[in-house]
């Protein structure tokens, strides 16, 4: 590109999308996020980033935004994001992120851009009747949550049949991992992924790890996911941009391989060299024994394939991350590490 293209990434401050800033800027891009900061961090976001604190739900807010800024592209992360909290108050998540959403694709369509990028889930597919889940798989979503993401890649397609503007929708679960930089990590309060938990465990910040259910029928009763390396979440965001110049795209994002809850507590024992104890309880209520997610197409049509595919790698990168920051980015060790 004949000049650094501008970008703006809501959401940029939290787990998925700062690791994205970080791709960007290794990419020469003029980067710009917005965030309020009630999940994400503002140590997660470079210094090489302009950053905005503010809402979706502050229009006038948004307006600012885009009259400060001329942007080449949208990147959308912002939203609340656990599937719990979700199912305890589903109007929060079928309002929230649904409205919040659409002010921003408002604002973006008055502001005359035409691509942008969506952080969707995979939890649009519930239990399906046929794995891996691949973009074919029917949507019946498994939580208000997902349901939200579902309304939201809607609005999507008739902002691209009514305005123009292109749109990637990539649907994914289970993003683990830290970035290679050593800055960037995952930081959640409350922590609801396995792998930070029982990295947790095995450091003694939690006395255990508990296993929901040990009889499902899975090689060792324990229920499998599909986990993949953030940064190749990162990479697959920024590879829909070439597509964006012809036409809206869906993909499925995964690693293609399960792992069980007990295959990551050894793998965890293995990286770290501590031993990890575990409590089994009972089933948690809608708990799929098996979630594997097809990313042939993606491979296929844009070339992306997963640079850290490995899970002990996956881990290791987590472990380095979570020793170096024990406090996450509240401790000093984060801030001396971003100055």
């Amino acid at each position: 590109m004949n000049s650094p293209m501008t970008v703006l990434v809501t959401g940029g401050a939290g787990y998925v999308g700062s690791h994205c800033v970080a791709e960007l800027l290794d990419r020469g891009a003029k980067v710009i996020v917005l965030d309020n900061l009630r999940q994400g961090h503002r140590a997660a976001v470079p210094a090489e980033a302009a950053f905005v604190e503010a809402d979706l739900a502050d229009t006038d807010a948004l307006k600012r935004v885009f009259a400060e800024w001329r942007f080449d592209a949208v990147f959308h992360f912002a939203a609340l994001s656990l599937v719990g909290e979700s199912m305890r108050d589903p109007h929060l998540y079928l309002h929230g992120n649904t409205v919040n959403s659409l002010n921003l694709i408002r604002a973006t369509v008055e502001a005359g851009v035409r691509k942008m990028v969506f952080s969707s889930t995979a939890n649009l597919f519930g239990t399906p009747e046929r794995l891996p889940i691949d973009e074919d798989t029917a949507i019946d979503p498994g939580s208000p949550y997902g349901e939200s993401k579902f309304f939201i890649e809607r609005a999507l397609h008739w902002a691209d049949r009514c305005h123009g503007l292109r749109s990637a929708c990539l649907r994914y679960f289970n993003a683990a991992g830290a970035h290679p930089n050593g800055l960037l990590g995952e930081d959640h309060h409350p922590e609801t992924h396995l792998i930070p938990l029982v990295l947790d465990a095995a450091a003694g910040k939690r006395s255990h790890i508990e296993i929901f259910g040990d009889d499902y029928p899975t090689p060792d009763g324990t229920c499998v996911r599909d986990y993949i390396h953030v940064c190749d979440l990162a990479d697959a965001h920024l590879r829909v941009l070439d597509a964006l110049e012809t036409r809206s795209v869906r993909y499925n994002l995964g690693n293609g391989t399960g792992y069980s809850v007990r295959q990551v507590i050894e793998a965890v024992e293995r990286v770290t060299g501590l031993k990890v104890p575990v409590k089994v309880g009972p089933r948690r209520a809608g708990d799929p024994a098996v979630l594997i997610a097809s990313s042939e197409r993606i491979r296929t049509e844009l070339g992306w394939n997963p640079r850290f595919p490995d899970l002990d790698s996956i881990i290791g990168g987590a472990w380095a991350w979570r020793s170096r920051n024990p406090n996450g980015y509240r401790g000093p060790a984060t801030a001396q590490a971003a100055e």
